[in-house]
């Protein structure tokens, strides 16, 4: 960790020497204490980061890269580089090469068409989203053609979806009462040409809308579960299970939009996924079969004032197509998302409450959070993630899985 340290710090002291004058570097310091609202009372985090941002122009083109750093109690330093590229800029071309993350869609808190960078999940969906999306190896070009922009992304190594540890508690495994073996030996991508990712995408803007035309072939971000079972002769249930994780090709296409009516923003964003793989049960009922199936992914929503209020709603819905009744997943499944925005004392003091409402399964996620601004660069944040299941319903949904993991946090950021 100390050479990596070093090393991080010379590349910082070199890109600003290389560029001069012309570096900038910012960046932000936080302290970030949850603790869980159940009967233990235990620390559902305890973190403090460091997070900087160094960028440089010069002649044709640019730096930029954002590295950072965790420190947990009683845990080794984590460092890492969130982003890192260079920017080369042309008469009707701007050609990006590195590390870097890549956003698009209009959807807020959900990610149809956005799903170029993969997600950093260790936390769930707790982190801020600029954290969530990873960075990934990539070249970029964007031509412009007037008002519109084509964007073509190459990717040629494969960056996977980060999950929890498994003694995490956001972990997520099935439960089984026979014993289970992890086979993670198929899980890696080979890096081969064969195996890159591609995706274009265009952007069109004028007076009356905005929207984007995108396709893209790619490997499923989140694994696959392979489920093999163990079988005894004239046993006919298994005695032990093996659980082999794998990604799988997809392809899709889609879209987004947005544009004004009176004081109302209408958004809508959908996407059409090509070969997705789904748990299925088999004649015993147990969840051990894969079906290969295609869906739809989209959203419908729109933003709006009230005096000082601003609010947000979506209607979020995957449909899987030629569905089959041995699927696990339901045919249809169905989100709304709530966002609802304030500010107080000459805008120092900001109010937010953004919630994820599942409708299939009637659970949560409510996330208030109240954001002071104490002083030039300062503030502090208090909030709270409350996740809310259905005690009738058979199976626990995406947000009624973590009941047990409601916390209060706060969080110290000083920003330069």
């Amino acid at each position: 960790m100390k050479y990596r340290l070093n090393l991080t710090i010379t590349l910082m002291v070199f890109i600003g020497g290389g560029f001069g004058q012309n570096v900038d570097i910012h960046g932000y310091a936080r302290t970030y204490l949850g603790v869980l609202t159940n009967d233990s009372h235990d620390y559902a985090i305890s973190q403090n980061t460091l997070d900087l941002k160094l960028e440089g122009s010069l002649g044709l083109g640019g730096f930029y890269a954002n590295p950072y750093l965790y420190q947990y109690p009683n845990q080794a330093v984590e460092l890492g580089l969130r982003e890192a590229y260079m920017d080369i800029f042309f008469d009707n071309v701007d050609m990006r090469f590195g590390k870097q993350q890549i956003i698009w869609g209009k959807g807020d808190g959900v990610f149809i068409t956005d799903i170029v960078s993969p997600k950093d999940l260790s936390e769930f969906l707790l982190r801020d989203f600029d954290e969530i999306r990873m960075g990934i190896t990539a070249v970029k070009a964007d031509y412009y053609i007037g008002n519109n922009i084509l964007e073509m992304v190459w990717i040629p190594t494969f960056t996977p979806t980060k999950m929890p540890d498994t003694s995490s508690p956001w972990a997520r495994l099935p439960v089984f009462d026979i014993p289970m073996v992890i086979d993670e030996s198929e899980k890696a991508i080979p890096g081969r040409l064969e195996n890159s990712e591609t995706f274009v995408k265009f952007s069109g803007m004028s007076s009356l809308i905005d929207f984007e035309i995108m396709a893209g072939t790619m490997w499923d971000d989140d694994p696959t579960l392979h489920i093999t079972p163990t079988l005894e002769p004239g046993n006919p249930l298994p005695t032990s299970l093996l659980f082999t994780p794998k990604h799988h090709q997809l392809m899709l296409g889609g879209g987004s939009f947005s544009t004004e009516l009176g004081r109302f923003v209408i958004r809508a964003e959908g996407a059409y996924y090509s070969g997705k793989s789904f748990a299925a049960e088999n004649a015993m009922g147990m969840s051990f079969v894969l079906m290969e199936k295609d869906f739809v992914h989209y959203l419908v929503g729109t933003d709006f004032s009230i005096g000082s209020n601003i609010l947000s709603f979506q209607f979020i819905q995957r449909t899987i197509m030629d569905y089959d009744e041995s699927i696990v997943s339901d045919e249809f499944d169905n989100t709304i998302t709530i966002m609802y925005n304030r500010t107080f004392l000459n805008e120092t003091l900001a109010l937010q409450l953004f919630g994820y409402l599942g409708l299939n399964k009637e659970d949560a996620l409510i996330r208030p959070t109240l954001t002071y601004d104490i002083a030039d660069g300062f503030e502090i944040v208090a909030g709270a993630n409350l996740f809310v299941r259905n005690n009738d319903t058979i199976t626990d949904g995406q947000f009624g899985y973590y009941d047990d993991n409601d916390m209060a946090y706060m969080k110290l950021k000083y920003s330069f």
